[in-house]
């Protein structure tokens, strides 16, 4: 294993939760330990991207990001990690494809907000990603209906797993996708930005 990755022996189940973090937030940590509960997952980790590329205006510094989100995680199970900066990734399909070479016999699940599987359609080579890994997302607030009513929901509708099964995705063959109602920590990172508790 490359220095630096983090460590996961074949046949544990991962979630990987993907953002800019900037900043991350107690609502991270939630959805972090509502998905470890509800799907069943060995680990979590954090990829604290370099940057998203659906946004023009860059992020905070990396290690400013990734030294907030170490500060706020606790659980021993949840792991921040820059694992994009380190294996030179920038789109979530090329880390899929690289993180599924590292680590083989690991089972992964992408974990998404509801307003990322709106905006799942917009992302590169995003029915790739559909149909490689097992997807489990979890509703925020006012986002429940415009993802189910998105492209990618309806695209792959029949492949919608219930909520009563979520506890297996990570064993699935994709595509499999499970959408779970769950209590939300109604922050952002936009809200704290604009709030002024957090300058780039």
């Amino acid at each position: 294993m490359r220095a630096g990755l983090p460590y996961a022996r074949p046949g544990q189940t991962v979630g990987l939760f993907g953002g800019s973090f900037d900043p991350p937030h107690a609502g991270h940590v939630h959805v972090s330990r509502e998905a470890l509960k509800r799907f069943g997952l060995d680990r979590v980790w954090w990829l604290v991207s370099p940057g998203n590329p659906l946004k023009r205006e860059g992020p905070a510094p990396l290690e400013r990001r990734m030294q907030a989100a170490r500060a706020l995680v606790t659980h021993p199970r949840i792991e921040v990690t820059d694992i994009e900066a380190r294996i030179g990734t920038r789109y979530t399909a090329q880390t899929l494809a690289r993180l599924f070479a590292l680590y083989p016999g690991v089972r992964f699940v992408w974990l998404m907000g509801a307003d990322s599987l709106a905006d799942l359609h917009r992302w590169q080579d995003w029915q790739w990603i559909v149909e490689n890994v097992p997807m489990g997302v979890l509703a925020r607030p006012g986002q429940r209906i415009s993802a189910r009513s998105g492209k990618a929901a309806r695209v792959y509708r029949d492949w919608k797993v219930r909520a009563s099964a979520a506890g297996g995705l990570a064993h699935m063959v994709a595509p499999a996708w499970c959408f779970l109602n769950v209590p939300m920590v109604d922050v952002s990172s936009s809200e704290i930005r604009a709030r002024g508790e957090w300058r780039r």
